[in-house]
């Protein structure tokens, strides 16, 4: 078995593939590395591919389109170590009958405990009351704080990261709506979900988490219509991505300091230091850390070489792609 893998010489690389998945994979084929500080621009990819059976790839990978998989025929698998693959797969791609894998499903269950864990650090105002200790303060008894059990959550999407929240959210007793008009009610009440608008859920829902895929048709989704509707004491929490929401009624919103909020994604990364979001009191921010923790990295690579194996194998691989849904991922 041929192998190429795209990924830059790096950390990110080092990552993914430690020693003793480097040693794993070497051991079920011939290896060849990108020895680049770079990503291979769709020229290079096309050279190096032509007599490859598999491509291990990462995040800034070009895309895999007619151009540079026409000569690629022995190419049987694709192994993305990130997440959505909307970007780098084609028509032409599966119209030649390659797999697709990926490491989403690993990353959503991670995300999901990252979602878990920023709900319960807003509302148990843990850098608050850390920061008054900083400061020499020690905060009264009744100082206010909040737990997640027996609340209300509405999710905005139910996707994978959405699913494994609500499997993480069931030891406290919370009730949880969602809003998915591409999601059948099957699903949903497989996961003791109920159906709710948009509408019903941002003035209902104490907490909301946006799932939702960036898609054109998801491009502010949320606006100054919802936002305002969200309740007092509220929290809103986004790692999905930050074209979904409406920033700038985000913020104006915030403003008001009527509800709190969590926001791990941003317009633009790394978020300027002007930024009107920086120093709000109601507001925790995260540099896009929802997920996957990099503990999950070597995890992923591992599992798409055994998934790998099941292709060539003839058996059923976990972490395929279908182009259904690489259509329907975060672009």
């Amino acid at each position: 078995m041929k192998i190429l893998v795209t990924m830059p010489k790096s950390g990110v690389r080092d990552g993914f593939l430690p020693p003793r998945v480097v040693k794993k994979l070497e051991s079920i084929g011939e290896v060849e590395w990108n020895e680049t500080s770079g990503n291979f621009s769709p020229g290079e990819l096309k050279d190096r591919i032509k007599d490859v059976e598999v491509c291990i790839a990462g995040w800034g990978s070009a895309r895999f389109d007619e151009e540079v998989l026409k000569d690629a025929d022995r190419l049987k698998v694709i192994a993305y170590t990130g997440g959505s693959v909307a970007n780098i797969v084609s028509d032409y791609l599966y119209e030649k009958g390659i797999t697709v894998l990926s490491g989403n499903e690993i990353y959503a269950e991670s995300v999901a405990e990252g979602v878990l864990t920023y709900i319960l650090t807003s509302l148990r105002r843990v850098i608050y009351f850390q920061n008054q200790i900083f400061e020499g303060n020690w905060p009264p008894t009744e100082a206010w704080d909040e737990g997640i059990l027996d609340q209300s959550i509405g999710l905005i999407g139910f996707g994978a990261v959405a699913r494994y929240l609500t499997r993480m959210l069931e030891p406290f007793r919370v009730k949880v709506y969602a809003y998915d008009p591409y999601v059948d009610d099957e699903v949903l009440n497989s996961h003791g979900v109920e159906r709710a608008g948009m509408e019903e859920i941002f003035a209902n829902c104490k907490i909301i988490s946006v799932h939702a895929a960036k898609t054109p048709e998801t491009y502010h989704l949320i606006g100054k219509k919802q936002l305002e509707s969200i309740q007092d004491g509220g929290l809103f929490v986004n790692t999905a991505r930050a074209s979904i929401v409406d920033t700038e009624a985000l913020i104006g919103e915030l403003l008001k300091n009527r509800f709190n909020a969590v926001i791990d994604v941003f317009d633009e990364e790394p978020l300027p230091a002007d930024s009107p979001l920086i120093g709000l009191p109601n507001v925790l921010l995260q540099p896009h850390r929802g997920g996957p923790t990099t503990d999950r990295w070597e995890i992923v690579t591992l599992n798409l070489i055994e998934d790998t194996l099941r292709v060539f194998a003839g058996e059923k691989a976990r972490l395929e792609i279908k182009k259904e849904y690489a259509m329907a991922m975060t672009q």
